[in-house]
């Protein structure tokens, strides 16, 4: 694990910000001020320091399209990679007004027409105007969003790394399933192996869990402890370099025979999920498949963007017209769900993560799943 701060590969990050700009041009954006965290690192390249929990909107990275330059939020020059100039960072400040007049001294500032912001706040909707006198403010997450959902060969193969060190993770708490060990334990497993893998930030709460007997949508309520029998779901999901993760398996704790129909519907509908995932295709044919396995929607999406935190498109009953209008492009990168549950036997979960070719579907996981 590195002890210094470095920024993203060079390749990765001029990739990244040669999409942002032309989208900026698709929408006639001049300039693109951004405060989410990804977006302000998907521009930048630049790993941000301290910023972890909820916080209000502030303009953290500026992006000028006529010059392709960057302006970012930073006390410090480490992390920041060489093409954003020293003369380009500017410091916190609880004030708001030092920071807009730091944003009116930007070339290009006082000339720009249309200006894109990815997130506003009551404060910075009144004095943003003032630092682009000329320009009308716009939604400027949708260049993002188009820019984020195709991925460079540079962030494919980021996300592979992800990958590999999520699935290291998750083969190290399977080793160690068996009846009468402790969910909590499995968890420590798990995320040690993900710090030994070089990551200590995992992307979700809840790595590994009892399906219920009982429910199909909740975590068995007993003692902590895994029974023989039952069906343990493991969600192995790590931050790295900036991009997530993901994969998602479920073993039996002893013997599994009675889970073997189980597992089956597993598959038919796994086969029916990475048959839908082909180019040009529309979203709604991962819903489709739910539907023609016989399975009823999961309450989770069945598949979501896999980038840097979760990217569009987010597929999900729950969105009808999000499965109407998307359609799946080449570059796309999702997080592909399967789940499929028995009462008395419990639940089978797999996630898949998936990159979507002009030849079709390839699927970047390798972990096994349990076969009897």
């Amino acid at each position: 694990m590195p002890t210094e701060v470095l920024p993203d590969d060079r390749a990765l990050r001029l990739g990244r910000r040669q999409r942002a700009l032309e989208q900026m041009a698709a929408l006639d954006l001049d300039v693109l001020v951004l405060g989410r965290q990804a977006n302000v690192r998907y521009v930048s390249g630049t790993p941000q320091l301290w910023v972890a929990g909820t916080r209000p909107f502030g303009p953290a990275c500026v992006l000028v399209r006529a010059t392709g330059a960057v302006h970012l939020l930073s006390t410090w020059d480490e992390g920041v990679p060489d093409d954003i100039p020293h003369e380009n960072l500017y410091g916190i400040s609880w004030n708001p007004l030092t920071t807009i007049a730091v944003l009116r001294r930007i070339e290009g500032a006082a000339t720009a027409r249309r200006v894109g912001t990815d997130a506003l706040s009551p404060v910075f909707a009144r004095l943003l105007p003032t630092a682009f006198p000329n320009a009308q403010l716009v939604d400027g997450e949708l260049a993002m969003r188009a820019a984020r959902r195709i991925k460079t060969d540079a962030e494919v193969a980021a996300l592979r790394r992800a990958i590999e060190v999520a699935e290291s993770g998750l083969a190290a708490a399977i080793a160690e399933l068996g009846p009468g060990v402790r969910e909590q334990f499995l968890a420590a497993v798990l995320l040690e192996a993900l710090a030994a893998g070089g990551v200590s930030t995992p992307s979700n709460q809840d790595v590994t869990w009892v399906t219920s007997r009982d429910h199909p949508w909740r975590l068995a309520r007993r003692d902590g402890h895994v029974h023989d029998g039952d069906l343990v779901a493991f969600s192995a999901g790590v931050l790295a370099g900036g991009y997530i993760g993901e994969v998602g398996r479920t073993w039996p704790a002893g013997g599994g025979a009675r889970a073997t129909a189980l597992y089956r519907r597993w598959e038919t509908l796994w086969d029916g999920l990475v048959a839908a995932c082909q180019p040009d295709a529309g979203v709604s044919a991962l819903l489709a498949a739910y539907a023609a396995s016989g399975e009823p929607d999961p309450p989770m999406p069945v598949a979501r963007g896999l980038g840097m935190g979760f990217d569009p498109p987010v597929i999900s009953a729950q969105l009808p017209r999000t499965a109407t209008d998307e359609r799946l492009e080449p570059g796309m990168i999702l997080a592909v769900t399967g789940y499929v549950w028995e009462p008395g036997i419990g639940a089978v979960f797999g996630r898949e993560a998936v990159l979507i070719t002009a030849d079709g579907p390839e699927v970047l996981t390798s972990s096994p799943m349990w076969r009897a």
